[in-house]
Formats: structure tokens, C-alpha cells, sequence
């Protein structure tokens, strides 16, 4: 077992439509274009840190939105919930769980979101 564990360092979400996945996380989670654009591979990063998203142009035998949830950390759920909701997206119901507070979405692509005040609040 290594000394220390190694870093999430990219989620890979594999897209049909790269630039409206990419608009979307950009304008709803305020993430910004990382590194150099390829053909088929986009990765954002945001301001504040953690790992970058990689938005990769699924192949026709690919399934978009796979199973995997990418949690965004959030002091206020309810208030960042409303924000997105004046800007046209949608958030299922708020859920409480032990002293936390979290609701789920799908991006345009089918992936599975969350907001999340684990740990933050």
C-alpha cells in the first residue's frame, strides 16, 4: 500500500454533444475551460479548486450519462438550488441527512449531479 493515497486528479464524462455539456457546467457551476482544447476532449476546472471535469466525445457504441453522480460541494443548497432554478435549471427535492443537506439533477447528457453541503456545512 503506497505512503499516501494519490489524488482524484479528473472525473471523465463521456458526451454526445460536448459544447452544450460544457456550457452547461460552465454556466450553472461557474467552471472554466483547463488546459488546451483536442477534438473530442474538454476539460473544466473551477475557481476554487478540486478535480477537473473531462468531458471526452462519447463513440456511437458508448453510453452517455453512465453511473456515476458528480457532487458539487455547496454551503447553501436551498439558495444555490433557487439561483439555478431563475436561470432555467431544475433541481429535484432537497433531502436532510445527518446534519447535511443535498438534491440530484442530470446534466444534458444524462449524468447524475448532486449539490451538497457535506462536509461544508
Amino acid at each position: 500500500m503506497p505512503d499516501s493515497s494519490p489524488p482524484v486528479t479528473r472525473v471523465i464524462l463521456y458526451v454526445r454533444n460536448l459544447p452544450s455539456v460544457a456550457e452547461f457546467y460552465q454556466k450553472f457551476f461557474g467552471m472554466r475551460a483547463h488546459g488546451v482544447p483536442e477534438a473530442g476532449w474538454l476539460e473544466l476546472a473551477s475557481e476554487s479548486g478540486g478535480c477537473t471535469l473531462a468531458l471526452h466525445r462519447a463513440a456511437l457504441s458508448q453510453k452517455s450519462g453512465a453511473a456515476v453522480k458528480i457532487v458539487f460541494g455547496v454551503a447553501d443548497v436551498r439558495a444555490f438550488k433557487e439561483r439555478c432554478a431563475r436561470e432555467g435549471f431544475e433541481f429535484g427535492p432537497i433531502h436532510s441527512a445527518d446534519g447535511f443537506e443535498f438534491a440530484n439533477a442530470k446534466d444534458p447528457a444524462g449524468n447524475s449531479i448532486s449539490i451538497s453541503s457535506r462536509g461544508l456545512a
